[in-house]
């Protein structure tokens, strides 16, 4: 088949790495850098598996900057450009989906739309009644930043908010790309699928503000964190999955999706909802008080990175903790080799480690890194485990 994908961020390049084993694809995207990258093998984002299929594999694949030439002709266009929170609306700002439809509507009107970027609750419906002769359906995506394109090949689910041709057709599609063809597959409505994507992300964020919660009682009671949360994770029904205390939940979804997700309780009775993301900001005033106390002159912030294997900084916690302390008045330096700026928001940037290390009392890391073992005492972190 002749498929589109617009965006090639995690979600976008996964995707389009996976079809292109099997269908002619064509990748679109506003950055020339990415584009030309992809052009010649090489993986505009961190993800060891996306690294690996397009220097070795056999690949269908093409990237352009030109939104005409790569949707003209296109029998199914997948979208998955940004869509950023809102703050003022208390909604995505969905501008860069709702522009890929309307092209599509344009240059590939018999092309079913696939919106993979996470949106409103009633999105898609708003879109079809927008767009009248455009086939447009929803599949949420359900992929860890490092790790998208392994997670797009062994899917724990397939959600396909179509129940008619159109939606077995995307759901065949990615059936196809996945290894293992026994996936669970569900067919929902589109607004259905809207609220899973939300609802999936919002449960996430819940258990990583229930043990960040837990790990909050027990620093302040002098209690071991491990301990309680080794016992605790032992049910089975409980799982000793995402259980690793951190300084918040951060990244590209959950800090989006949880707000989104309260917007939308705006008429309906609540008190979990609001709870979580009242929670993430709850933590960050804990580690920031809680590396106060310890009276540093200077901090360092040991990666900025939400977690191993990631390049993205967007919305990482740890930021937030920064501001906090930053606002008391404690020069902060970053050590976080992926930045090209020597500045940060107005901290400094430091690339040299051992600089780094002798310059901060506190070393502050999300997730405790082996090279930081000869400056242990300094170290200020919650990672329990060693892992995200």
């Amino acid at each position: 088949m002749e498929i589109t994908v617009a965006g090639i961020g995690y979600v976008g390049l996964a995707n389009a790495v996976m079809l292109a084993q099997r269908h002619a694809v064509r990748a679109i995207d506003i950055d020339p850098r990415r584009v030309d990258l992809v052009q010649r093998g090489l993986s505009p984002l961190r993800d060891p598996e996306i690294e690996r299929y397009l220097a070795t594999c056999d690949l269908d694949l093409r990237a352009t900057t030109d939104t005409t030439a790569g949707l003209t002709g296109a029998e199914v266009v997948f979208v998955a450009t940004p869509t950023n929170y809102d703050t003022r609306t208390n909604y995505f700002d969905t501008s860069s989906v709702e522009a890929v439809i309307r092209a599509a509507a344009k240059h590939a009107p018999d092309a079913v739309v696939v919106v993979k970027s996470t949106v409103p609750v009633g999105f898609t419906e708003r879109m079809r009644a927008e767009h009248p002769g455009q086939s447009v359906v929803f599949s949420p995506e359900f992929l860890r930043e490092g790790r998208a394109l392994y997670d797009n090949l062994h899917p724990s689910r397939i959600v396909v908010g179509d129940d008619g041709y159109d939606g077995k057709l995307v759901a065949d599609l990615l059936v196809e790309g996945a290894e293992d063809p026994r996936v669970p597959v569900l067919l929902t409505g589109p607004t259905e699928a809207e609220a899973i994507k939300l609802f999936a992300n919002t449960y996430l964020a819940l258990r990583v503000a229930y043990f960040n919660e837990l790990d909050t009682y027990a620093a302040l009671h002098g209690l071991d964190t491990k301990q309680i949360i080794d016992g605790v994770s032992l049910d089975p029904r409980i799982g000793t999955h995402y259980n690793n205390p951190s300084f918040g939940y951060g990244g590209y979804c959950l800090p989006k999706d949880t707000r989104q997700l309260m917007a939308n309780y705006a008429d309906v009775p609540q008190n979990l909802i609001s709870a979580i993301v009242s929670a993430n900001t709850t933590r960050k005033d804990f580690v920031a008080e809680d590396v106060l106390r310890r009276k540093p002159s200077v901090v360092g912030i040991h990666r900025l990175v939400m977690k191993e294997g990631s390049d993205n900084f967007r919305m990482s916690s740890v930021q937030g903790v920064m501001n906090r302390i930053k606002a008391k008045g404690v020069p902060v330096l970053v050590y976080e080799p992926g930045l090209d700026d020597d500045d940060f928001f107005g901290s400094e940037v430091v690339r040299d480690l051992a600089d780094f290390k002798a310059r901060a009392d506190v070393i502050i890391a999300n997730r405790f890194a082996d090279e930081l073992l000869d400056v242990e005492e300094k170290v200020y972190t919650r990672d329990m485990f060693g892992r995200d």
